[in-house]
Parts: C-alpha cells; structure tokens; sequence
C-alpha cells in the first residue's frame, strides 16, 4: 500500500511525519547531542510555526484520526508464542 501527501510519496513514518508536519520531524523533537543554543533557536522556529498556524495540532490530530480510521490494520497485533522454558538438570557426580 502507498501512502501519499499532496503529491509526496511517503515512504517511511519519518517521511510521513514530514509530509504532513510540512516541517522536519527533528524541529520539534530535536536532535541527540544539540547544544543549549541549537535547541532554543530551533524551540523558537517552532513557537514561529505554531503562531502562524494556531490550528496546526488540531489538524494534526485530525490527519492521525483519518489514517488510523483508513488503516485499521496498522494496529494488528498478533502476539508471540513464547518458548517454553527448559529446567537445568542438576547433575551431581565428578568431572572426569
């Protein structure tokens, strides 16, 4: 199954995060290892987003309702056997 945005093939959850964000996944979940200034300027990219687009986590809500509701298979979950457990026999006598 193909999953597109607009005209965007997304390919990976990543890409299809970014695809419907129209913003980098990593804007607002940062990235390992950024520094204190790289976090605050990225946090204020955000907040530019956000007060542009006050609607913008309503739509994303909506947008992640309409997918699950169109994949509902996305959510199967088949649980795994477990193996069952073997017992260590204890066996007493020497080494030879």
């Amino acid at each position: 199954m193909r999953t597109y945005i607009g005209r965007q093939q997304a390919i990976s959850a990543a890409d299809f995060a970014e695809l419907a964000l129209g913003t980098p996944v990593e804007l607002w979940l940062g990235v390992e290892g950024e520094s204190d200034e790289e976090r605050a300027a990225r946090e204020d990219a955000a907040r530019d987003i956000l007060a542009d687009d006050p609607d913008l986590p309503d739509d994303l809500i909506r947008m992640a309702a309409q997918v699950i509701e169109d994949n509902p298979d996305l959510f199967d979950v088949i649980p795994l056997a477990r193996p069952a457990r073997r017992r260590r026999v204890a066996r007493k006598g020497v080494a030879a």
